[in-house]
This record gives structure tokens, sequence and C-alpha cells, in this order.
């Protein structure tokens, strides 16, 4: 690390000191840490792949066999990977009043298995399995089992409460996302390249309201020129250094 990074890792310490609101948005470069492949990378997800095909609202109603396998695979991975120090120093950050919101794009629940609490997650949670038909909620556990995916109250099919290729947000979750970027004082982005809507669209919020905007990523983001501080390089070796 130069005296440059040093120097912006002091101002950033600084910065969480003083703010009274700091809110974090997370993305996938904090679960690539923890060792699961993202969606887009030469060896995501999507590679070689339609999304459509396997993870859309078509997919869920005409290639079940193909969805089901995918997200068992995807759930299974869970199991595999645990949160990294990025993850827990998170979470010690709420506990000591530095951080007061953490947003996340993610859906492996690692922010919650490392004990944050209050998690705005944009796109749901593959830890929950819910019900096409009657609506109630399981653990996503159940979808590893010989016929997991069958509702045991009324039959239905049960998918991740995950959003889906064709499906909207929560719309309740991102007015409530929104809501916190614009209280913002101080608006953190870890591990995202800021290219998905309407996450990307959270800093801007943040920083017409004022808020000072910081981007810790490995790579640039769309926010580069627009950021006060940025500092470059994986989550969990950057935020090791911050000392509150």
């Amino acid at each position: 690390m130069n005296q440059e990074e040093r120097q912006t890792l002091r101002q950033v310490e600084n910065l969480m000191k003083k703010s009274q609101y700091t809110v974090v948005l997370t993305g996938a470069g904090m679960s690539t840490e923890s060792g699961l492949p993202d969606f887009r990378s030469q060896s995501g997800l999507w590679q070689g792949k339609n999304p459509e095909e396997i993870a859309s609202v078509q997919a869920l109603e005409r290639n079940r066999e193909e969805f089901l396998s995918f997200y068992r695979k995807r759930i299974e991975q869970l199991e595999r990977y645990a949160p990294h120090s990025g993850h827990e120093r998170l979470t010690q950050w709420q506990r000591q009043g530095y951080v007061q919101r953490i947003i996340t794009q993610n859906v492996d629940g690692f922010h919650q298995h490392a004990t944050s609490h209050g998690v705005l997650e944009l796109h749901g949670t593959l830890r929950e399995i819910r019900c096409q038909q009657c609506e109630r909620t399981f653990s996503s556990e159940r979808y590893l089992q010989e016929q997991g995916e069958v509702c045991s109250h009324c039959q239905g099919f049960l998918r991740p409460s995950v959003v889906l290729f064709g499906e909207s947000l929560d719309a309740e979750v991102i007015h409530h996302a929104f809501e916190e970027a614009r209280k913002a004082e101080l608006f953190i982005v870890m591990g995202s390249s800021l290219q998905v809507s309407p996450a990307n669209m959270l800093p801007m919020e943040a920083l017409n309201e004022g808020a000072v905007l910081v981007i810790i990523n490995e790579g640039e983001t769309q926010l580069d020129d627009a950021a006060h501080y940025r500092l470059h390089g994986k989550i969990g070796e950057i935020v090791s250094r911050i000392t509150l």
C-alpha cells in the first residue's frame, strides 16, 4: 500500500467517525471474495448460457427442470462457503454505531450469517423458498430434499425468494433503499461495479443530497469519477486496515 492509499484510508476512517448516518451498498465482489462465482465474468454462472432460459419467470413456468437444477446448485453452494472478514467487519461497525444501514445486491444471506441486522436485500434471498400458490415460506434447505419443490400445504410449486428475470423488484424494499440513500451523510460502495439498475442509482441519490461517496472495489466502476474517495483492492483486506 502506497502513501496515497494510506492517506485515503485515514480520510475514510475520519469520515466514518464523524458521520451521523452511514449507508453501505454491497455487490457481487463481496460474494466472490467468499468463493461464490459471479454472473458476468468469463467463469461466471451466465457464461455460455442464456439467463432467461434458466432463471426467469418463463423458465419457472416452461423449463422447470433446468430451473430447479440451477437453483439447487446455487443453494448447495451456500453450504460450501461462508462470510469473509469484510462481512464480519461490517457487523462490527454496525454494533459500534459506525454503520446505520446495509443494502445489498447479493442473495446469499452472508450479511445475516455474519449477524448484521436490518439488511435490505434488493434482489431477494436464496435462504428462503416460497410457494407460488399459497405464498407460504420455507427454509431453502428443503429444496435439496426429494420432492422439496412441492409445498406440503397446497402442493404448489416452491421457488427461491429471489427476483427472477421478468419480475419487478419489491417496491417497498426499493423505496426503503432510496430513503436510506437520501439520509446518508456517508455512502460506501463495496464490491459493486454499479452496472445494475436500480442499485447503481442509489449512490447518485446520496450524492444529490450532499453525501460523501466512497467506493471500495477491485475494478473500475461507473461512478469512479463522481466518488470523493476510491480504494481499489479486495474488500476484506481494505476494511481490515480501517481502524475505528
